[in-house]
């Protein structure tokens, strides 16, 4: 059964001065009028599980206000084990616990697996690359405890590199010592990436051939430093990258930015080898976004052997009745599932019934 969510408990925190919710090991419906602080608790959920937040907040941001502080505990249970996950969040940093031992953000994921769907991620194919990345890349945070690392590593490896070539004249000998870096820190990235992304866009396929199975749908990487690249080796990679970047050094100074690297790659839907981003329909596109979020439950419980949790803030209202029954149908195996809703007229009764229905 692997460990799930059977409370959770908010000190302060946004908009909330107290709340205590109790969760189903199945389904939990959170329902309200919008702002009263149902998405707050999926933020929650979501900050205790993977170590960050979808909202991107400052510390002070979650705090309420006029307040010095909040308080966040979960507690996990099952297998006949019990963990006890919080954070305490002041105006300038977030401490985060496990049973009370003081960790960082980093070491949240691993402990449950968490995959959320918010209303922002039906216009992922639509939207520009760096949401694709981020996606993939937030997928990979919880799926692999390097990833973190070795991502944040070669960020600020692009950082420091585009800070030399804003300089009237970059030193040519600094700039190959930072090529050298970026060069190993992108192999050792594009290869950790890719390695996640062939098993996940089997499962998308998969997925999406139930929501729509009169069309195909094919997902491909697309890598500014050449498309082959995904099927050499990282030494060989690091080699194809440290030279395309040489090739590429008069247009980055030009830019006074690195344009060449993970960092600027896409993820690319096609449908019947039609662009998805160009050609799909919005339903299509909703779809595919639909697709991705259940594929990477499936794959989250093939890496970690357990059901992750699925949080589901306020998705209901923007599907089409097909896609709701898609999702219904999907979380009815046995995944605890979180889902926020203004109206419960989106779900069957046989749902409501079996879920643990809490009001705001």
């Amino acid at each position: 059964m692997g460990l799930k969510v059977s409370e959770l408990v908010l000190e302060d925190f946004r908009s909330l001065e107290y709340r205590r919710v109790t969760f189903s090991p199945t389904t939990t419906l959170l329902v309200g009028e919008n702002a009263s602080g149902k998405t707050n608790t999926v933020e929650a959920l979501q900050l205790l599980t993977s170590g960050y937040s979808f909202r991107h907040p400052t510390p002070s941001q979650l705090v309420r206000d006029g307040c010095e502080r909040d308080s966040l505990h979960a507690r996990l249970e099952g297998d006949g084990r019990v963990l006890d996950i919080a954070c305490e969040i002041d105006q300038k940093r977030k401490t985060f616990y496990k049973n009370t031992k003081k960790c960082m953000a980093k070491d949240m994921p691993g402990t449950l697996f968490s995959v959320l769907f918010n209303p922002d991620d039906l216009f992922l194919v639509k939207r520009g690359a760096s949401y694709r990345r981020d996606e993939i890349d937030s997928f990979a945070r919880q799926a692999n405890p390097n990833y973190d690392k070795v991502l944040s590593t070669f960020m600020r490896t692009v950082e420091q590199r585009n800070h030399l070539l804003k300089e009237e004249h970059p030193d040519q000998a600094l700039l190959d010592v930072w090529d050298e870096s970026l060069a190993l820190g992108g192999a050792t990235l594009l290869n950790a990436r890719h390695r996640l992304f062939e098993r996940l866009q089997k499962k998308v396929a998969e997925v999406y051939a139930t929501i729509a199975p009169s069309e195909l749908l094919s997902i491909s990487y697309s890598s500014t430093i050449g498309d082959d690249v995904l099927y050499l080796s990282r030494d060989e990679v690091r080699d194809r990258y440290r030279e395309v970047l040489r090739q590429g050094r008069a247009d980055d100074i030009r830019r006074q930015q690195t344009l060449i690297g993970p960092h600027r790659d896409d993820i690319v839907f096609s449908i019947a080898g039609r662009e998805a981003r160009a050609f799909a329909s919005q339903g299509q596109q909703r779809s595919i976004v639909l697709a991705l979020k259940l594929a990477e439950v499936v794959l989250a419980r093939e890496l970690v052997d357990e059901q992750p949790l699925l949080l589901l803030d306020d998705v209901m209202s923007e599907l089409d009745e097909r896609r709701r029954q898609a999702i219904t149908a999907f979380v009815e195996n046995n995944i605890q599932t979180v889902i926020t809703t203004t109206n419960l007229g989106y779900f069957d009764k046989r749902i409501i019934d079996a879920a643990e229905v809490v009001r705001y």
